[in-house]
């Protein structure tokens, strides 16, 4: 698939599919305490996103059978909701979502504290959110994807965590996954030059310990090898004359 350049009419539809996406990650950001479990989060998000007019983008993709990807503590994505996860005081949610709004996609992510939760994982949500907007920042026709990388894995790894290799960000329009992909490491000045009308999901997953990660045997959720916590965000953001444009905040 090559990149697909999008037009301004093509990027005010991502606007609106971005909109309902940022809708339900806030509602279940608003509903994450003690005591709730992940499925309780999935029920609710799947009811407003039709409520709002969208199509849950991931329900169905390659078989994944939920609308949210809820990964706890160690789990860094593609965590799947269940009845059995409760969550306690203390952990951490990360919550990925994507909906269709007239045939266009949003994608977006969210760490979310369960309660009070210790310094140094705090620290890692704060680092997470930083370094994807360290990202959003360079993004300009003219800079190149390896840009977008270093401004993440630049601010990760200052406050001695690391970034996943093994996932990375990704194009987006009127297909969940386009070209290029984005990764959250790289040189600057190497790579793909970003160009006006392009289209992508910045998406940094960054782990407390190593970067290593293990897919379980569900064959969705990836985990850190190491056993330490990580966090996950994620917009998606449009290439302007003048800069980023974030078609999800």
């Amino acid at each position: 698939m090559a990149v697909v350049v999008k037009s301004s009419k093509e990027i005010e539809k991502m606007r609106r599919a971005g909109q309902v996406t940022r809708e339900v990650l806030e509602l279940v950001r608003g509903m994450v305490k003690p005591g709730i479990t992940t499925l309780d989060l999935e029920k609710a998000a799947e009811a407003r996103c039709l409520a709002l007019g969208g199509k849950p983008a991931f329900k169905g993709y390659h078989g994944f059978p939920c609308v949210l990807c809820t990964s706890v503590n160690g789990e860094v994505v593609h965590g799947i909701p269940s009845a059995k996860r409760v969550l306690k005081e203390g952990e951490i949610v990360s919550v990925d979502f994507g909906a269709f709004v007239d045939g266009y996609c949003g994608d977006a992510a969210i760490t979310v504290p369960v309660g009070k939760v210790d310094p140094r994982t705090a620290r890692l949500l704060k680092v997470t959110e930083e370094s994807l907007m360290a990202a959003i920042a360079v993004v300009k026709p003219g800079a190149t994807l390896g840009d977008v990388g270093y401004a993440v894995q630049k601010v990760v790894e200052a406050e001695g965590f690391s970034v996943v290799r093994d996932f990375v960000g990704h194009g987006i329009g009127s297909h969940m996954h386009e070209d290029p992909q984005v990764p959250n490491f790289g040189v600057a000045g190497r790579g793909m030059k970003l160009r006006a009308g392009m289209v992508i999901a910045i998406e940094p997953m960054v782990n407390a310990g190593h970067h290593d990660v293990v897919v379980q045997p569900d064959g969705w959720t990836a985990v850190t090898a190491d056993g330490s916590m990580s966090a996950h965000f994620e917009h998606t953001v449009a290439v302007t004359a003048t800069g980023a444009r974030i078609l999800t905040e």
